[in-house]
């Protein structure tokens, strides 16, 4: 009973947090960000046992460089592109035996584009036209919550397939399957509330982020298992660090922000 008080608890101020950010100003929600992203590095940094500080002075100045210096869309598009290469290398090991090289320049280069470079996509995500989308980031942490809840449930009611019992033997295809059509559900009916995306593109968005969530939760999972831990921290109590609240997030987020650009292009 204490511990799903202090889930709850924890879950009610995290939730509090994001809502002030994004409805107080941007700035607010710039800073919050800078901050998890510094917490979700220093998780890592743990993990892998990166040695040394030098990763979050690069992530301060990278995140300082993209969200308030520079605008040209090709320096973007350039960070997108190493950030997601950098998330397929994570793919490639998640699904192969082979473990990336035990190097500080490796660990320092994945550790800086697969978590900063994800917090800066997703801080520049509700940033269209020269005006800040709520509606459109509330909707993302949205889907991502209803994928989390609904796999669960749908999960633990009738899960019977293990998706991949070697890194996370809890998560199951039925409850993947089922958080999906949950998500779906959900973003069709946001589309009222966001008419920057349409209710088709809202669905796009939707199943990219849930697959590339999913993949993220998994990345995240076999890092924690590389290290024999079960949490990444203890930051958030009853829900483990920071980089288990967000590993979802920041995985999807240059895969959204890349489908937001070609949707709108298209549209």
């Amino acid at each position: 009973m204490k511990e799903v008080l202090r889930r709850s608890i924890t879950g009610v101020v995290y939730v509090a947090l994001l809502l002030s950010a994004v409805f107080l100003s941007t700035d607010a929600f710039d800073f919050l960000f800078m901050i998890f992203g510094l917490a979700c590095l220093y998780e890592y940094k743990r993990l892998t046992a990166l040695k040394g500080y030098y990763i979050f002075m690069a992530y301060l100045a990278l995140w300082w460089a993209f969200i308030y210096l520079i605008h040209d869309k090709l320096l973007i598009n350039i960070l997108m592109f190493i950030t997601i290469t950098i998330n397929i290398i994570l793919l490639y090991y998640l699904f192969s035996n082979k473990k990336p090289k035990e190097n500080g320049v490796m660990k320092f280069l994945i550790g800086l584009f697969y978590i900063g470079g994800g917090c800066i996509f997703l801080t520049m995500i509700p940033y269209k036209d020269d005006a800040f989308a709520k509606f459109l980031i509330m909707g993302i942490f949205i889907l991502i919550w209803v994928n989390d809840s609904f796999a669960y449930l749908v999960g633990k009611t009738i899960g019977r397939t293990k998706l991949y019992p070697a890194i996370s033997p809890k998560k199951t295809v039925e409850g993947s399957l089922g958080g999906l059509v949950f998500t779906v559900a959900a973003a069709y009916f946001m589309a009222r509330y966001e008419p920057i995306v349409n209710p088709a593109q809202w669905v796009i968005l939707a199943v990219v982020i849930v697959i590339a969530g999913g993949l993220g939760d998994l990345v995240e999972s076999k890092l924690k298992r590389e290290a024999g831990v079960k949490d990444s921290g203890a930051i958030l109590p009853g829900h483990g660090g920071m980089l288990d609240r967000l590993d979802s997030l920041i995985f999807a987020a240059p895969f959204a922000y890349l489908t937001l650009n070609l949707l709108t292009n298209v549209s």
